[in-house]
């Protein structure tokens, strides 16, 4: 069976959202949980660290953020991250350790780890990317099933009903993301795989992978 727990994809000393997943097995299950976790935590950063430039948005004094950048709240921007120009936060993100929103790229419901690039015409909804993670330019998460069903989690010996209307995809740690692919709802691919460019994908993607196409994952050497 794959490994798809929180603890077989994450290194959660490298998030400032820890806490977030505490008590909880599988990623997604943090997804409703973003929004209030946000709040809370926001609250607490330290004023010297910290500023807080609108309702519920917290950015770091280290990051840097483009003036043409749109940030909404809940939001909690943490030291180093780079906001880069035209890039769109919705709301209920958190945008890691020197992490890299770029241009164009649009966030929502989400937690970045430290140190993951999404810097060209992403779009991220409803998704955990894990440490130095990086999404090529004008890859994006699908999070929405077209007949509007709730999202299985579906792999050789797993089917987990998420009972989520909306869930992108769960990116372990050091998961390179090809250009123009996408992760259909329910994607989970675990640490250390490469998905090759123009992919779509759906389901559990195995650690240590190379994803050439549906039909064809292979283990890296």
């Amino acid at each position: 069976m794959y490994k798809i727990t929180i603890l077989d994809l994450y290194d959660l000393k490298e998030t400032i959202a820890a806490d977030l997943f505490e008590g909880l097995t599988y990623p997604w299950e943090a997804l409703p949980k973003i929004h209030d976790f946000i709040i809370a935590l926001g609250r607490s950063l330290p004023g010297e660290r910290y500023e807080e430039r609108g309702e519920n948005i917290w950015v770091a004094k280290s990051a840097t953020v483009a003036p043409t950048a749109c940030l909404n709240g809940p939001l909690i921007v943490d030291e180093e991250a780079e906001i880069r120009h035209c890039a769109f936060i919705r709301g209920n993100a958190i945008v890691g350790k020197g992490a890299v929103v770029g241009n164009s790229t649009e966030l929502k419901n989400v937690v970045l780890f430290n140190r993951v690039q999404v810097p060209h015409y992403n779009y991220v909804g409803d998704s955990i990317l894990g440490y130095k993670s990086h999404m090529g330019a004008g890859s994006i998460t699908s999070n929405v099933k077209s007949d509007k069903s709730l999202v299985t989690v579906k792999g050789k010996g797993i089917h987990i009903e998420t009972g989520l209307k909306k869930m992108g995809a769960m990116l372990g740690d050091h998961v390179e993301v090809g250009c123009n692919s996408v992760l259909n709802p329910g994607t989970v691919v675990g640490r250390n795989t490469n998905i090759y460019p123009t992919s779509m994908v759906r389901g559990v993607v195995p650690a240590d992978s190379i994803y050439k196409k549906g039909t064809e994952i292979v283990g890296k050497r």
